[in-house]
């Protein structure tokens, strides 16, 4: 939606649709998806294996049970990523300054500094506004008591890169699990890695990053759902 002038489409008599409901679980999957290819080296084993190089103890693994994990943005795909790490032992705290979330078998709510002081995983669901433009940044990362694992399911420019990099680089941030990125534009087209910073260069090189190009809502069955969401949407709106 943040591609849209949603104020000058309301002035044109332009109804405008979201359907977040429709990829919540497709969101909160590939969440936990790449934490656990990060968490088990299970890219760079892969690769070594084809190489027949059988490296065991430097592959041995960190396991996500009895993990805080700190959900920042408790709307749809917040929820669902909170659901599905529901099985695996994990204390979530969960976090939003606009719609406060309650008690529930799936998440406490919490504060952020409560986050900034429990997290091993910060997760970011959050929309792009002026507000998250860059909610993870030096200063994010400086509050955090414990070294993090960072998961960025939302916007890219949610997260600073160089601050991301620098945390990598002090082991501040222990890894990171990247569905979106900084550079992206909104055509999604090829990034050409030689015309952006170095620090992107730095950070697709990293074995503690695990990348994705902005797919994590784009499933068979997402797509199917998405569609049908919509079209409840509509008839209901033009039905009245």
């Amino acid at each position: 939606m943040e591609n849209i002038d949603v104020d000058l489409a309301e002035k044109k008599n332009i109804a405008c649709f979201n359907a977040p409901e429709g990829n919540r679980d497709a969101v909160g999957e590939h969440a936990i998806g790449m934490l656990l290819s990060l968490f088990n080296n299970l890219k760079r084993g892969d690769e070594e294996v084809r190489k027949g190089i059988w490296r065991r103890e430097e592959n041995r693994g960190v396991e996500l049970g009895g993990k805080t994990v700190g959900i920042i943005g408790f709307g749809n795909n917040g929820k669902a990523f909170a659901q599905k790490l529901s099985g695996f032992g994990c204390s979530v705290l969960a976090y939003d300054k606009y719609a406060q979330p309650e008690e529930s078998s799936i998440a406490s709510p919490a504060s952020l500094e409560q986050i900034w002081k429990n997290a091993d995983v910060v997760s970011f669901h959050v929309p792009l506004t002026e507000e998250t433009h860059y909610y993870f940044d030096e200063t994010f990362l400086a509050n955090c008591q414990k070294p993090i694992y960072l998961v960025n399911m939302a916007r890219g420019k949610c997260v600073n890169t160089k601050a991301l990099v620098d945390g990598l680089r002090s082991g501040k941030v222990l890894g990171a699990c990247l569905d979106v990125l900084e550079y992206e534009k909104f055509s999604f087209e090829q990034l050409q890695s030689e015309d952006l910073p170095e620090t992107f260069r730095e950070l697709i090189n990293s074995e503690k990053v695990i990348l994705s190009p902005h797919v994590a809502g784009w499933t068979h069955e997402s797509h199917k759902r998405l569609s049908m969401v919509l079209a409840d949407k509509i008839l209901q709106k033009f039905s009245q």
